[in-house]
């Protein structure tokens, strides 16, 4: 995990628990859970709507092929 080893963990958990305390620290981790789920959701939408454009492109060519 981005080479941190259990030091650096605890010592970071260590000092967001200072800045934050203890009550504020599970609303961030779950507004940071949410935008991480939204953010991959936008994704794959925009991943399906990229793979549909080529599809209807060919479908207008083959239309105007046959006008």
């Amino acid at each position: 995990m981005f080479g941190l080893g259990w030091q650096e963990l605890l010592l970071i958990l260590i000092v967001l628990l200072i800045l934050f305390g203890g009550k504020r620290l599970p609303e961030l981790a779950r507004g940071l859970g949410s935008g991480i789920k939204e953010f991959k959701k936008a994704l794959s939408e925009d991943e399906s709507a990229q793979g549909e454009k080529p599809k209807e492109i060919e479908q207008k060519g083959e239309k105007k092929e046959q006008v």
